[in-house]
């Protein structure tokens, strides 16, 4: 049995039908086992025999549609995964702020892109710091910008099988993988 943590894209806590409860037992209905979520923005932990992400994905997001009529990307990754993000180290410069605001975008797909990192946008409100494992590192200044501009800019690049999440939650995440 392998864990992972699904990121659910669109998941919005107000939504009677996208609570952590739902969720869970959409996960449980595929027979995840150990199925716990981590804040209420879609990000399910559990574990499977299933070794192929695509597959798993796939399944989760039919179910999430048939089941809860959500449609939502799924975004797999194991605890490896995440560990080799968190091990570049992408924020040891950047000092998490009620202005400034480290993210992580994880994309669906693997990254093709031919940006430079550093890559600062004409806006100023963002700064995208590098990408690594189909993830993209991203720093949000508040007194600048708003993160549905950095949002706006990821989705236009890269497409909408991604999903956002702050750095915090992140380590939140990982430490639940434990």
């Amino acid at each position: 049995m392998t864990k992972y943590v699904a990121l659910l894209r669109g998941i919005t806590p107000s939504n009677p039908s996208m609570s952590n409860e739902n969720l869970r037992a959409v996960f449980r209905d595929l027979g995840g086992e150990e199925v716990e979520s981590v804040i209420s923005s879609g990000n399910i932990i559990f574990k499977t025999g299933s070794r192929e992400t695509s597959e798993l994905e796939a399944t989760i997001e039919k179910a999430l549609k048939n089941k809860l009529d959500i449609q939502s990307t799924a975004i797999i990754y194991s605890k490896d995964d995440l560990q080799s993000l968190v091990r570049e180290n992408p924020f040891k410069n950047v000092e998490d702020t009620p202005q400034c605001k480290p993210n992580v975008t994880f994309l669906k797909n693997k990254l093709e892109t031919e940006f430079k990192f550093p890559y600062h946008p004409d806006n100023g409100g963002f700064i995208v710091l590098g990408a690594h494992n189909r993830a993209i590192y991203s720093v949000v200044n508040l007194s600048q910008g708003k993160t549905p501009d950095l949002m706006r800019w990821v989705e236009k690049e890269f497409g909408r099988e991604l999903t956002t999440r702050t750095w915090k939650t992140v380590g939140r995440i990982l430490k639940k993988l434990d």
